[in-house]
């Protein structure tokens, strides 16, 4: 089964009508939603952490959103907390996603959302300042230099990348096979990456960026990366 499938069932189940996801009378009153799991081929699983997507932004991603400079490209949307939150800040921002269940959460709250990849057309190339790499996105396509590569190709010469690492010390880069599983349905077998903060310059040098600073903030990881 397609990835995207299993993650949009899940989407749609946490946001159908009575669920309320993400609010706090929903956190309270409902039975919690069980998250897909992403696996690895050597066993290692961890949640999709639906609750957090469909929220608003946490305040460790505000103080992180306070950096972005427009217009911002958020890279892997998904139901759209950050680009709400830029426009709540008067920021303008895109998100993109390949997710179709996803785009149309973002949208039905008011963000301006493209459904394709990363690696296909978008608008706008060379003109965007900030592109976000947050909730683990460095990992699409499990080759963060060749994906920070095409990043360089839509931000300005003065544009910035915001990105959130891994918290595991073990999380080196590179791609590894991974599956979501959703109760008794499990996915076909795609390329991830997980990049803790040590393991983020070697790809960073490869795409012609550097790393201009890093901090953490509520148990989360990040880094800032510009134009070498």
């Amino acid at each position: 089964m397609n990835p995207g499938a299993i993650y949009g069932a899940a989407l749609e189940r946490a946001t159908a009508p009575g669920s309320e996801a993400g609010t706090p009378l929903a956190r309270a009153s409902r039975a919690p939603v069980v998250p897909p799991v992403v696996r690895d081929a050597g066993g290692a699983s961890w949640p999709l952490a639906l609750d957090l997507w469909l929220g608003t932004a946490t305040a460790a991603d505000e103080r992180a959103l306070s950096r972005a400079v427009g217009p911002v490209l958020d890279v892997g949307c998904g139901p759209g907390r950050h680009v709400h939150a830029l426009a709540r800040r008067g920021v303008f921002a895109l998100g993109v996603d390949i997710a179709p269940a996803a785009v149309r959460h973002a949208r039905r709250g008011g963000a301006r959302v493209v459904e394709g990849s990363i690696f296909g057309p978008l608008p706008g190339p060379g003109s965007w300042r900030t592109a976000l790499l947050l909730d683990g996105n460095i990992g699409i396509g499990g080759r963060p230099a060749l994906l920070l590569r095409r990043i360089g190709e839509l931000l300005r010469p003065d544009g910035q990348v915001l990105v959130e690492l891994d918290p595991d010390d073990g999380a080196t880069g590179d791609p590894r096979r991974v599956r979501l599983e959703d109760r008794d349905v499990a996915s076909a077998w795609f390329t991830w990456a997980r990049v803790a903060p040590h393991a983020i310059d070697r790809p960073a040098q490869a795409a012609g960026m550097r790393l201009v600073d890093r901090w953490d903030d509520d148990g989360r990881r990040f880094c800032a990366l510009a134009r070498s």
